[in-house]
């Protein structure tokens, strides 16, 4: 269930090829690497980004590596900058953070937060609030300790989650469920494909770490509407 709060933006339909742009970057977001490397892709078990509007920060390095895409990325999303998101908040898992703007690296790499402590916000897709599911990535943890999405497995059904925007208007979302995926079985459709209303997806590593094998194993995703 999404609750908005002061004026909210009617919804946008987003298009079919933005959701194909979406979905083809599914070797990229699907697929995380979580690797032990200089940044980290969609991340903990049980189970980042900077301010808003950018993508860089200095921080302590962060366990995980991008997947290179396997198509062309599509061109970001053209959301107006007042609905775009400015910070999250999850009260029961001790959560608040700003929120940057994720898009796709000149490698086709998916951006990362460069910040273990940061989320970011895919910028290829829905904004949280309008039609479809909008994306919000976070590391689980990096090398100096836990990172901002290191409780999201513990989130349960009805939890809320709160988005304000730049313009300062409030969403909530409400977690509808909370899934641990082996990185080989990422629920492509289910995360990334269209919805009927607004919905959000929290995405960070999850499972056991194995060094020898790249780093997580699995991905935590949040479904919230």
């Amino acid at each position: 269930m999404l609750t908005p709060t002061r004026s909210t933006p009617s919804a946008r339909p987003a298009t079919a090829l933005g959701f194909l742009g979406v979905l083809g970057l599914v070797a990229v977001l699907g697929l995380t690497g979580c690797s032990q490397g200089s940044s980290a892709a969609a991340s903990a078990e049980g189970s980042g980004g900077t301010g808003p509007g950018t993508t860089t920060s200095s921080s302590p390095t962060a366990r995980a590596t991008p997947t290179p895409a396997t198509s062309r990325p599509p061109a970001a999303a053209s959301v107006p900058v007042a609905q775009r998101p400015a910070s999250l908040t999850i009260a029961s898992i001790g959560v608040s953070t700003p929120l940057g703007d994720l898009g796709v690296a000149a490698d086709g790499t998916v951006e990362v937060p460069s910040n273990p402590s940061l989320a970011g916000w895919f910028d290829r897709g829905p904004a949280p609030g309008q039609q479809g599911p909008a994306v919000v990535l976070g590391h689980v943890d990096s090398t100096t300790g836990p990172a901002v999405f290191a409780r999201l497995g513990q989130l349960r059904q009805g939890d809320p989650i709160v988005i304000t925007r730049r313009d300062g208007t409030v969403v909530t979302f409400t977690v509808d469920a909370v899934q641990t995926v082996p990185k080989d079985h990422f629920p492509t459709a289910e995360t990334y494909g269209p919805v009927p209303g607004p919905a959000l997806r929290l995405i960070t590593c999850g499972g056991s770490y194995d060094h020898s094998r790249g780093g997580y194993q699995a991905n935590v995703i949040v479904f919230a509407s």
